[in-house]
C-alpha cells in the first residue's frame, strides 16, 4: 500500500473514509449524542441511546480484535499512554455537555449540520476549533498545563488492562468480552430490534472508529514517519483542519484533517439523499450569542477532557480507557443541565 502513496496521503484518506461513514450515519441514521440525550430525558425514547451503546460495544470488540492481531497498538494512543486526570475529565465533560446543549449539537453534529447547509453550525465549527487550539497550544495553554499537567502513564490506564492484571486473563479477551456484553445489552430491546436501520448505522459508526485504529496502527507499524495511533475525534482536530485550510502549502494533511473533511462530505451526500439540504442561519442575535458561547464551552471542555462525544465517547471508549465512561457521563450531566435551563427559560413563569 505504501508503495503507491505516501504515508501522509494514506492516513488522510483513511480519515476521509471513516469521516464519510460518520457523516452518512448522522444524516441518514440520525446518529446524534444530544438527540439521544434529549430523547431519553424528554421523549422517554432510548432508541438513539441504544444506538450509541451498540456502536461503543461493537467498536470495543473490533478494536481489541485488531489489538489481538497486532494490527492496532492501542497502548500508544494518548487515551492509554497519558496519566488519567479524573478532575479534568469531569470538568471538561461538564463544560462540553453544557456547550453542546447551548449550540444544539456536538462538534461532530455541527459538522454534520454544516454539511446540510446550516450556517449556524459554520459559526460553531469556527469558534469551537479556535477555542480548542487557544487552550491546547495558544495563550490559554499555560493555564491548562499549570492546572492539569500531563505525564506519561506508568501502566496503561485502561479498564481491560487493570482487570487483566487483577485476574490473570488476557487484555484482549477481557476487552472483547466487555464489548460483547455492552453490545448485547444495547440490543436487548424489542423496539430497537424492530429498527434494523438504526442497528445498521450504529455498526457503521463502530466500523468508522475501528477503521481509524486499523489505518493509524498500520502506519505506526510499517511506516517510517512519526504518526500517532489515533481514531476519530472532533474537537482539536477541527482546529487542526482550520489551520490546514489556511496553511496547506506549508504542511501535509493528516488523519484529523481527512476525518473532518470526510464528515462534511458524508453529511452533504446524506442531506441530498434525504432531500434535507437547505441554507439556514440564526434567527436573531440571541441565538447567535448562544451558539458562540456554547462553542467556546465545547472547545475548551474537549481539550480539558482530551476528547469530545466521539473522541471520548467512541474512540477512547473503544480502548476501554478510564477517562471514557467518566467523561461521557459528565457530558451527559452537562447537557442535561443545559437542556433543563433552556427549556425552563422558554416556559412562562407561574
Amino acid at each position: 500500500m505504501l508503495d503507491v502513496m505516501s504515508e501522509s496521503t494514506f492516513v488522510t484518506l483513511a480519515g476521509v473514509f471513516g469521516g464519510v461513514l460518520l457523516g452518512l450515519a448522522a444524516r441518514l441514521g440520525r446518529f446524534c449524542t444530544l438527540g439521544a440525550i434529549e430523547d431519553t430525558l424528554y421523549g422517554e425514547d432510548t432508541l438513539r441511546l441504544r444506538m450509541w451503546g451498540l456502536a461503543i460495544g461493537a467498536a470495543i470488540v473490533g478494536t481489541f480484535a485488531l489489538a489481538s492481531a497486532g494490527m492496532a497498538p492501542i497502548e500508544q494512543s494518548f487515551y492509554l499512554s497519558i496519566t488519567w486526570m479524573p478532575l479534568a475529565s469531569i470538568l471538561g465533560g461538564l463544560m462540553f455537555g453544557y456547550g453542546m446543549a447551548l449550540t444544539g449539537s456536538c462538534g461532530y453534529g455541527a459538522l454534520a449540520r454544516l454539511g446540510g447547509g446550516d450556517m449556524r453550525a459554520f459559526v460553531v465549527v469556527l469558534v469551537m476549533g479556535v477555542s480548542a487550539y487557544a487552550v491546547l497550544s495558544g495563550p490559554l495553554a499555560y493555564i491548562r498545563i499549570w492546572a492539569f499537567p500531563q505525564s506519561d502513564a506508568l501502566t496503561p490506564p485502561g479498564i481491560a488492562h487493570t482487570l487483566a492484571s487483577m485476574s490473570g486473563l488476557s487484555v484482549t479477551t477481557l476487552g472483547i468480552s466487555l464489548g460483547l456484553i455492552l453490545a448485547i445489552g444495547s440490543l436487548a430491546n424489542r423496539d430497537f430490534l424492530k429498527q434494523p436501520a438504526s442497528v445498521f448505522w450504529a455498526l457503521v459508526v463502530a466500523a468508522a472508529i475501528v477503521s481509524g485504529w486499523a489505518a493509524s496502527g498500520y502506519i505506526a507499524s510499517y511506516g517510517f514517519g512519526a504518526f500517532p495511533v489515533v481514531s476519530h475525534s472532533f474537537s482539536a482536530p477541527v482546529g487542526e483542519a482550520l489551520l490546514y485550510a489556511m496553511t496547506a502549502s506549508a504542511g501535509l494533511p493528516s488523519f484529523a484533517v481527512g476525518s473532518v473533511g470526510g464528515v462534511l462530505v458524508g453529511a452533504f451526500i446524506g442531506s441530498l439523499i434525504k432531500g434535507h439540504f437547505r441554507w439556514e442561519a440564526c434567527e436573531d442575535p440571541r441565538e447567535l450569542r448562544r451558539q458562540i458561547v456554547g462553542a467556546v464551552f465545547m472547545g475548551t471542555g474537549a481539550v480539558l477532557a482530551m476528547g469530545c462525544t466521539v473522541g471520548q465517547g467512541l474512540s477512547a471508549f473503544s480502548t476501554l480507557s478510564f477517562s471514557a465512561p467518566v467523561t461521557f457521563l459528565s457530558i451527559f450531566a452537562g447537557a442535561a443541565f443545559g437542556l433543563k435551563q433552556l427549556i425552563e427559560g422558554f416556559q412562562p413563569a407561574e
